[in-house]
């Protein structure tokens, strides 16, 4: 049967434990949107330590596998690895919205250094164009500073910024995310 809905590929976090725990944010965005959309969550490799190149390869399959349109979903260190890869990799597909939630931003602060992988000066410009950016931040997120945000504001001037609640997590509800969503899909 042929999918005519809009697949939302969710690309996890990093850290032991990341996939269960992120399990819990694809389920929340699955029951939020409903059956119009499907949502795509792959176990990435090495997870207790994720890598760039070891990643890659399964977000570049991932992208390929959506016959049309294609909105991107990562939290914390997936959504750093997912800007490096639209940035290395490009697209010719469709993304009607990249969403971006408690991600570390290179260099912030001397603890979110990544060794062996860096996103380059202006980055925000060479993401796919036609792409709308949303970020995600939770103030008592006790994991990635909220400073973070504004950084990667000034990265995405045209970005829609969001303050939650509810931890590095979003209280595991991301109700807000299939809002806007959504709210992307009637702009179209």
């Amino acid at each position: 049967m042929f999918w005519r809905g809009i697949d939302v590929l969710f690309i996890q976090g990093g850290g032991a434990g990341a996939y269960d725990e992120d399990s819990k944010l694809a389920e929340s965005l699955k029951r939020e949107l409903g059956v119009e959309y499907r949502v795509k969550f792959p176990s990435m490799p090495n997870e207790d330590d994720p890598e760039y190149e070891v990643w890659k390869p399964v977000i570049g399959k991932e992208m390929a596998g959506s016959p049309g349109k294609t909105i991107l979903v990562a939290p914390s260190v997936g959504a750093y690895i997912l800007l490096k890869y639209l940035i290395d990799e490009g697209t010719s597909k469709p993304l009607p919205g990249i969403f971006i939630i408690a991600a570390p931003f290179p260099g912030g602060d001397n603890h979110w250094d990544f060794e062996g992988f860096s996103l380059p000066k202006n980055f925000g410009e060479k993401l796919p164009r036609g792409a709308k950016v949303f970020l995600y931040r939770s103030r008592d997120d006790d994991i990635v500073p909220f400073a973070h945000l504004t950084l990667y504001a000034q990265e995405f001037p045209r970005a829609i910024a969001r303050e939650t609640v509810g931890g590095h997590q979003l209280g595991n509800d991301l109700s807000i995310v299939a809002e806007d969503i959504k709210r992307l899909r009637t702009s179209d």
